[in-house]
């Protein structure tokens, strides 16, 4: 609709897959098929300010980003240099499949978490690069996740149908949901926390958007 868009930033060259937003700077992450990670100031005259090379996640000074080769590295934004990398090599030095579908930060902890094709979920000290924790979530691909403000539960979803919430502090699974129909092996594609009220909202292949209370 003409009279609600603000505007539209144009640089990618492929499908948008995530946007990240940063209240303390006004700053938007996006990253795209295109193999980059654009950093934006939106109101300015030439809003794009960087570019990377990944996918995203973010917090206020760093960003948290995913690479196809299933690596993960954390980048100063303000000198566009990488920190530190994120290493979940297995001891034997063989993966299977290493594909990550979503990864995100803890509001509060030097925590990234990252969803994988495998049925994992990581854990990794985003000080050391060490992993934490791997654990096998579900049944099927984990698709998605998402971290409650209070930094206390995770939120997953996955291709198996089902949304699990976790306790952070256990790794244990506290309830699980079945949220969604199954479209040409596909299911849950997000999962999302109300940012102040006790909601959950899951988006599927079956072309349904849920609230949950």
């Amino acid at each position: 609709e003409p009279n609600v868009l603000a505007g539209t930033l144009i640089a990618h060259t492929d499908a948008v897959w995530g946007l990240a937003y940063s209240g303390v700077k006004n700053h938007l992450l996006s990253c795209s098929a295109d193999g980059t990670i654009r950093l934006w100031n939106p109101p300015e005259k030439m809003p794009c300010i960087c570019t990377y090379n990944g996918e995203k996640g973010c917090d206020p000074a760093h960003m948290v980003a995913s690479f196809n080769t299933g690596s993960t590295v954390i980048y100063d934004l303000e000198t566009s240099q990488s920190v530190v990398m994120l290493s979940s090599q297995l001891e034997s030095g063989v993966q299977s499949n290493n594909h990550i579908n979503k990864v995100v930060s803890h509001p509060t902890l030097p925590v990234t978490i990252t969803a994988h094709e495998d049925r994992h979920i990581k854990f990794f000290d985003n000080k050391t690069g060490k992993m934490i924790h791997s654990m096998v979530a579900h049944l099927d691909a984990v698709t998605s996740l998402a971290v409650d403000p209070n930094g206390i539960y995770l939120m997953s979803g996955s291709h198996d149908c089902s949304i699990r919430l976790w306790n952070l502090d256990s790794k244990t699974c506290v309830q699980e949901i079945t949220a969604h129909r199954k479209k040409l092996d596909e299911s849950i594609y997000d999962v999302a926390f109300h940012p102040s009220k006790a909601y959950i909202a899951s988006a599927g292949a079956d072309a349904l958007a849920k609230v949950f209370v």
